[in-house]
């Protein structure tokens, strides 16, 4: 008899991709099945995490570190690649003002996007929390000075007379070399390993499935996104599902255990022995 899994991911179009064949019966399980999936804003699902909410859940590599004993990181799933990262945006205008003595708007306590703004300005101490569709409105109207903008926010800010100041996932490849590690899939590390392995293997396959038949995750993907204009869904989707989504590999591990190690060293999260599965 198989087991029933609960499963958390966001409605970003990214992981809609990613998961349309797995929800929709195109991929063969054998000793697990889901529950219906629940779609929440990633720093919902990170806080969810955080209390052992869901057996299979979207998670910020930020959020991984706080959960060490709790969940174990998967190899298919993740978001991670190269220009591909959060962007610190200002009004236009502000762009010489000193970032460190903004009050800055983030997308979640525990998303990778608050983690790197840390980390490239790691005396700044003023941050509002807040979800990331509102961001760029806030930093319009000058409720705050500055905002770290994830998404489909990155193909869209300048609609709102904002500019970049700093693409924080440019900045994390030029000090490491190593690409941007935003999210992952993370599986309950009490599940039997079996488990683990099979739903491992089944979110590679559902990678790949969509990637064989894109047309038929449109609808699903429309279903839930914030912009439905297929270039910005096509390049979202392009920018945040890769090679990396499908087997993390060597250099993706490599990457989270730096981001991870670094988060450490700034007192982002407890000491943990590392993020593999």
């Amino acid at each position: 008899m198989s087991r029933e899994l609960s499963i958390g991911y966001s409605p970003c179009p990214n992981d809609t991709f990613i998961f349309y064949a797995l929800m929709h019966g195109k991929i063969p399980l054998q000793h697990v099945r889901f529950s219906p999936p629940v779609l929440e804003d990633v720093e919902t699902l990170n806080s969810w995490a955080l209390a052992g909410r869901l057996d299979v859940t979207k998670l910020s590599f930020h959020a991984l570190g706080h959960v060490p004993g709790t969940y174990t990181m998967l190899a298919a799933g993740a978001a991670l690649g190269r220009g591909c990262g959060p962007l610190l945006v200002t009004r236009a205008g502000q762009e010489k003002r000193d970032p460190a003595t903004w009050k800055i708007a983030i997308p979640g306590k525990y998303t990778t996007a608050a983690l790197l703004l840390k980390l490239f300005l790691p005396d700044h101490s003023q941050t509002v929390t807040m979800r990331f569709d509102e961001i760029m409105n806030a930093v319009a109207s000058g409720r705050v000075d500055g905002g770290v903008i994830i998404h489909e926010s990155r193909f869209t800010f300048q609609d709102y007379d904002l500019v970049c100041i700093q693409d924080l996932g440019q900045w994390w490849e030029t000090e490491t070399g190593l690409p941007i590690p935003l999210g992952c899939i993370a599986a309950r590390s009490s599940l039997d390993p079996r488990d683990i392995e099979e739903v491992e293997q089944a979110i590679s396959d559902s990678v790949q499935w969509a990637y064989a038949h894109p047309d038929q995750c449109g609808g699903y993907i429309k279903q839930y996104a914030r912009e439905l204009d297929d270039q910005v869904i096509a390049g979202h989707i392009g920018l945040y599902v890769n090679d990396f989504s499908v087997q993390l590999g060597d250099e993706g591990r490599a990457a989270v255990d730096e981001l991870l190690r670094r988060g450490r060293e700034a007192g982002a999260f407890p000491n943990m022995a590392g993020g593999g599965s």
